[in-house]
């Protein structure tokens, strides 16, 4: 599978034998769409206990929809529907904070009408266009250096600060920002050759800072930063960071994504003797 496309706390619920009356399955859980690698899009349900994918439904553009059911009391109730069966998959919301349910659904049905949208999201930086290219969120095999990992520390460091405990949740698109981004393009040259290979191929060539710096400053660079946030937060993303170098644990939420980057950072520091040291 690649990246997912979008993700959210759900578990399911099952109807009630000869009756139109559903029960919610307490099991924690969630919904996953991604393209997989046979280019197809994948509606897949998660265990989040065991992070094992339970149910795999291969769907066509315009096979099927994700709607209300008016008639839950509870009222956060969602039913899979195909156009060409009579077939049904319901799903409940786990999600403490409600607010976002129709705005996950949105997104759902927007994916099942065409694989290559951008979901929106209600913070400012969401795109609306096609999704440019399916990499740039994790950038699978990139190895940063000790000054790269040092200098993002820096970043998270003092992002931390500026926040303290009373501010909300730390979020990804607050952090990867034209503002904290670009000043490590001008002071590690080489990382404007690392990430190359991993960005839309119809870039012009050879790979230069300005590129660079007009990518992380599109709604498609905004919209990826925020799926990716999105996917972290349910906490399914242990094998993805794993290609970064990081502990499966950075998976598991935003926070402890950001903490692995700051160890590693402090590791790599310490395996160089001590004699190196940052001039930023």
């Amino acid at each position: 599978m690649t990246d997912p496309r979008i993700a959210f706390k759900a578990g399911r619920c099952f109807r009630r034998e000869n009756t139109n009356f559903v029960d919610a399955d307490p099991t924690k859980g969630a919904i996953v769409l991604q393209n997989g690698e046979d280019g197809l899009l994948h509606f897949t349900w998660k265990d989040r206990s065991t992070n094992n994918v339970v149910e795999d439904l291969i769907l066509f553009p315009g096979e099927a929809t994700l709607v209300k059911v008016d008639q839950s009391a509870w009222g956060r109730t969602y039913v899979l529907k195909f156009s060409s069966s009579n077939q049904r998959h319901f799903f409940w919301m786990q999600d403490a904070d409600s607010s976002r349910d129709a705005e996950f659904v949105s997104n759902v049905n927007r994916l099942l009408t065409d694989p290559q949208m951008v979901p929106i999201w209600s913070a400012p930086g969401a795109s609306t266009e096609p999704h440019a290219s399916q990499s740039v969120p994790g950038m699978p095999g990139v190895q940063a250096t000790p000054e790269q990992l040092a200098q993002m520390q820096q970043i998270l460091a003092s992002f931390a600060a500026q926040g303290g405990a009373q501010q909300p949740e730390i979020s990804l698109v607050d952090i990867l920002t034209p503002a904290n981004l670009t000043p490590l393009f001008s002071s590690h040259p080489e990382l404007v050759q690392a990430l190359f290979p991993y960005l839309p191929p119809d870039l012009p060539t050879p790979p230069n800072e300005d590129t660079l710096r007009q990518i992380i400053s599109s709604p498609q660079f905004r919209g990826a930063v925020r799926n990716f946030d999105q996917a972290l937060r349910t906490g399914l993303l242990g094998g993805l960071v794993r290609g970064l170098g990081l502990p499966e644990e950075a998976g598991t939420g935003v926070e402890a994504f950001l903490r692995a980057i700051q160890d590693q950072a402090r590791q790599e520091g310490s395996q160089d003797g001590g004699d190196r040291m940052d001039t930023d």
